[in-house]
């Protein structure tokens, strides 16, 4: 009697020892397989190739734009107008100052290290003659026409940038004037030239700015 149940613990305990064997294969074989799925996952999650290039900065040849013209990039998705004033555009800037709602920019629509861009000028640039812009109306979003020539709209049209949506007006500096729905100038995007024809946007020449974001993003 005592052979016979040695012998059931004998076998019972061999078809334990299995069942744990094959428990702990599936268990092993889940966890891998969880893994393989989770890697694939986690590696979608990271930004692509092409929306970290989207999100850098982005070089713009100003070389062959003629006076009185203007060229559109892209940033992050957004325009970016690039406009070759003419020394009459630049001469009539300090006039548009009674016009204007906010002539100096005072309310800030640059990154904090361009503040001194010849404000006090109405120039808004680096070089006077480049004005490097984001192409989006301060109101609601929607894209502006370029309008350089004096009279063009009307009569008492200076030249510059009017939005099609409710109307408002900037100059060719991207300042909104007065008594139009727009509450901000046009935002001047970080940016610095990289030669006498080259401009970098999206960031400084000290690698500062490239995540600034002006108040109507």
């Amino acid at each position: 009697m005592s052979n016979e149940l040695d012998a059931k613990f004998h076998h019972a305990e061999i078809i334990l020892k299995k069942r744990r064997l094959l428990l702990g294969t599936a268990v092993t074989m889940g966890a891998a397989g969880t893994i393989s799925t989770a890697v694939p996952f986690v590696d979608s999650m990271k930004p692509s190739a092409r929306a970290l290039a989207a999100a850098g900065p982005v070089d713009i040849d100003v070389s062959k734009i003629a006076p009185g013209d203007m060229i559109t990039a892209a940033w992050r998705g957004r325009p970016i107008w690039v406009v070759h004033r003419t020394k009459e555009e630049l001469a009539a800037l300090p006039k548009m100052e009674s016009l204007l709602a906010d002539p100096l920019s005072l309310t800030s629509q640059q990154p904090p290290d361009m503040q001194n861009l010849n404000l006090k000028e109405g120039f808004r640039a680096i070089k006077p003659e480049f004005l490097v812009l984001v192409g989006i109306c301060t109101h609601l979003g929607c894209i502006p026409t370029y309008m350089p020539a004096p009279g063009s709209l009307d009569p008492t049209w200076p030249g510059g940038f009017l939005c099609p949506c409710h109307g408002t007006r900037y100059d060719l500096s991207g300042r909104v004037l007065a008594n139009f729905p727009a509450p901000l100038n046009l935002p001047v995007p970080p940016y610095y030239f990289e030669s006498n024809t080259l401009i970098k946007v999206g960031m400084l020449k000290d690698n500062n700015d490239q995540n600034w974001e002006p108040q109507t993003w």
